[in-house]
Formats: C-alpha cells, structure tokens, sequence
C-alpha cells in the first residue's frame, strides 16, 4: 500500500501543467527522432540535454524520458514504411513489419507495433514500480560469466533466424562476428582487421552504417530488381474502420509475442551492458521458436512485430532501473540520463529512493503518463506514416537512397561511413541472390562486440578454463539452454533424415 501511495504522489507530480506539456513535447520530438535513420534515442536526449537547464530537475528527467519512450516508439516506423531501422533496437521489427508494408499492411504493421510497445512498456512499469530493489540486487550478481551466457543465448536464436540450410546461417553469423571485431581490442588495445591501413576502420564499424547499408541501400536494389524498374507502389488501405480491425487482429495475432517481448525485454534491460537492442532480437528468435509455424516469421506476421516491440520498450523502462537504484546506466542513452542527474546534483544509487523520494516517484509516474501519450501520438501520426508508402517506388528509392546517406553520415560525419553503406549495400544485395540469411549476420555484429570481452574477461578470471561458464550458479543453466538450442536444429535434421530413410 506504501507503494501504490508514493506511486500516486509520482503520477499526480507528472500530471502537472508543465509536466503534462513537457510530456507530449517529449514524445512527440522523440517519435520522429526514432523515425529518422541515423539519430536515435541517444542522439536525441544528447542534443536536447542543454534544454533541460531551462526547467527544475523533476520536469527535466521527465522531459528527456518522454523522448526516450517517443524514439522507442518511432524506431518502428522507418522500418515499416522504408525498411531502415530507424535504430539499432528496431532492427528486428523490419524482419516482419516491412513485408507486411509491402503487402499494403502498413497500417496493420504499425497498429501492432504501437500496440505491443503500449503492453511492453505498461508490463515493464509495473514490474520497475513492484521489484526495484529485488531486481537492481539481481543485476549485480550478473558478471562477465552471466553475460556471456545471456549472449549465447542470443546466438542460439539466431540458428532459428536463417531458415532450414543451418550451414548459410552459421556462416552468416560467423561473417557478422568478424565485422564486429574491427578496431581497436577493447582488451589488448591493439588494432585488428584495418584493411589496407585505412584510418576509418579503427573506429570499428557502425552498427548503424551496417543496417542503413543492408536495410535500406541492399532492400532498395533488391526491390529494383525484382520489379525490374517498372513502377512500383503499394496501396495500402487507411480509414477509422480499417485502423479499428487491425488493432483486433494485432491483438488477436500479436498476444504470444507481446507477452515474450514484455518479460523478456524487460529482464535483458535491466542488466548492465545488455539493454534494448538485444533484448529484441532475442524475443524475436524465442517468439519464433515457439510460433506454430515458424516459417510465417521474416514474412510478415503481426507477431514478428510485436515481440521486439514490446522488448525494446519494456528494455528501456528495465534499463532506468540500475540508473536509478545503482547509478549503473542500462544503456547508452540512460548513461547520458545519468550525467544530467548529476549535472543537476542528484546522486544515483541506492540512497536515491530515500533522499529524493518526490524526484523518483515522480520520474515513475511520468512512466505510465508517457507510455500512454506515446500510443496516442502515435496511432494518430499513423495515416501520415501509410500515405509515405502510397508514392511511386521511383519517387520512393531516391528518398531512401538519400535518407540512407544522410542518416549514415550524421552519426560520424566520415565518408568512410558513407562508402561502407554502399558495399554492405551491394554485399547485402548479393547474399539474398545467393540465399544467405542476413538477419544472423547483422544481429551477430550487434552482440559481438558485449559477447567478445565478457568471454575473454571470464576466461581471464578463470585463468583460462572454460568450466566457469558450468559451475556458476547463473550462468551454468543459461549456457547449457544455449548449447541445447544451438544442437537442436541439427537433431531435428538429423532425425528429419532417418524419417526419410525409414520411408524409402
């Protein structure tokens, strides 16, 4: 009852006039940063970090919240209407979301997408207000051991990502892995994979110059391809009625996903280093794994969006808690959060909840205000999103081309960015005339870089021997589910085979 009092006081503070305005500005800037490829979460709370200055310290962390909920909305919609991951957390929602739009689905993709981040973001609310201080201490228990586990993990989904032919999906996923690797050893600080001594690939390669390249430069040659320069477009249908049967079939669709995506989402986001983009592709490959039938994921099921929906929403709230109980940011963008409190002369960490208790609840509160702002701004920026879509595919491919520059230079401002989309373009291109899975490869080169130092540094701590991955209590079960994902397609075409054989 304490709680659910404080919880009250939090959302009364959020109610305020400056709040309540601070809120629907925040998550409406917040959806289209999402929505533009390139910018993201992190970039929007950055730039408009100096704002805050302007308003208290409460009002302020709400604002940059509500930007925060509004980009993890938007990240949906250029990977509907364009299929360009607006950010590296929404990667997985264009596996299903933009078939659907090139179905004339938009509005059915979107509904479900808005939806399910509604119920993630909702369970996750829930979840923060009822088990802070419970999950914050579970988090620490999480080492390098546990999280390379949890990654594996990850992997193991990914064999269900690329289809029946498991030896193109390991390569794929092998090919991802090496990419990730480029740059500096993040242990030895030594240079690895610089080809031919060009100063670019010291920084590594940008997740987000590798999905422009594969999902907007590789899908735009591909569909030119396929249509063989005819002109193209979609029609999709948008009216009250049709937006009212697709929010029934997004719920009668969407309901395993969602659910996958809110719990999943939300315990990935809690742990340190984790955070929302891998809490989405792995509800996405459980979601799947799990489906009836598997083979509808990658060709357009409402449910194949709304896992990672619902996960990258639920990962952000989940993602506050460490911030807040620990002062240990979840993510990139609550790192920059973290640096505002403190700016502001809030101190993080466990005596948070006692000395500022009004500046937490209300920061709480704010939650369930602007998760439910978000689904309202959304849904109705809806029919300007579908008529996107309702353009010629010759006036449509240059925007993409465009949108896809642009967005790959304003992350570094390099051309070497700029040539990189080009060849992950063209490579893209060509893996899909060759029947290689692209989804493993990509969510590979988001993972590799959390999975490669936890492994080594858990090896280091066991000077070597691999048996620390079997004998911790958390990452023993988690590593053995893994290794038995990963061996269970080969079981399953192994006894595919003895079937066949018993019939002949």
């Amino acid at each position: 009852m304490e709680t659910l009092s404080f919880l009250a006081d939090g959302v009364l503070l959020s109610l305020q006039p400056i709040n309540i305005m601070l809120i629907m500005i925040g998550v409406t800037v917040g959806l289209f940063i999402g929505a533009m490829p390139g910018l993201g979460s992190v970039n929007g709370v950055a730039i408009l970090l100096p704002i805050t200055f302007l308003v208290p310290p409460d009002s302020a962390i709400i604002f940059l919240a509500a930007i925060y909920y509004g980009a993890m909305y938007g990240g949906a919609i250029s990977s509907v209407t364009l299929g360009i991951p607006g950010a590296s957390t929404a990667v997985a929602t264009t596996f299903d979301g933009r078939p659907l739009a090139m179905q004339g689905k938009a509005s059915l993709a979107l509904v479900t997408a808005a939806i399910a981040s509604f119920v993630g973001g909702t369970v996750a609310n829930v979840l923060f207000t009822l088990f802070a201080p419970l999950l914050a201490g579970l988090a620490l228990s999480f080492g390098p051991p546990e999280i390379f586990a949890l990654m594996l993990l990850a992997f193991a989904t990914f064999v269900g990502l690329g289809g029946d032919d498991i030896p193109k999906t390991i390569f794929s996923i092998c090919f991802g892995l090496v990419l990730a690797t480029v740059g500096f050893d993040t242990i030895s600080g030594e240079p690895r994979l610089v080809l031919f001594d060009i100063s670019g690939f010291l920084r590594g390669i940008s997740f987000i110059v590798l999905a422009i390249g594969v999902y907007g430069i590789g899908e735009m040659l591909w569909t030119i391809e396929q249509t063989r320069g005819e002109i193209t477009t979609t029609n999709p249908k948008m009216s009250v009625k049709g937006m009212i049967s697709d929010t029934r079939e997004a719920t009668r669709r969407g309901w395993k996903g969602t659910t996958i995506g809110s719990f999943l989402g939300f315990f990935v986001g809690v742990l340190p280093a984790a955070g929302a983009t891998p809490g989405s592709l792995m509800s996405y490959g459980v979601a799947k794994m799990v489906a009836k039938n598997p083979k509808e994921y990658g060709t357009g099921t409402p449910d194949g969006v709304a896992a990672p929906e619902a996960a990258n929403n639920s990962a952000s709230t989940g993602s506050m808690l460490p911030m807040l109980t620990l002062g240990i940011p979840g993510s990139p963008t609550t790192a920059i959060l973290l640096g505002g409190m403190v700016i502001w002369g809030l101190t993080p960490g466990p005596r948070l909840f006692v000395d500022e208790s009004e500046f937490v609840w209300g920061l709480i509160g704010s939650f369930y205000i602007s998760n439910f702002a978000a689904l309202l701004i959304n849904l109705a920026f809806i029919p300007l999103f579908v008529a996107m879509l309702r353009m010629p595919f010759t006036i449509l491919a240059p925007l993409i081309f465009v949108l896809s520059i642009i967005g790959g230079f304003a992350a570094a401002r390099s051309m070497h960015d700029i040539w990189l989309i080009v060849i992950f373009g063209l490579g893209a291109f060509f893996m899909r005339k060759f029947d290689y899975p692209l989804a493993p490869a990509v969510l590979a080169i988001v993972l590799g870089p959390i999975a490669e130092p936890t492994l080594r540094q858990s090896l280091l701590l066991s000077s070597g021997d691999p048996s620390i991955f079997f004998t911790r209590p958390i990452a023993a079960p988690i590593t053995v589910i893994a290794i038995f994902l990963i061996l269970l397609p080969a079981f399953k075409l192994l006894r595919g085979k003895k079937k066949t054989e018993l019939k002949a």
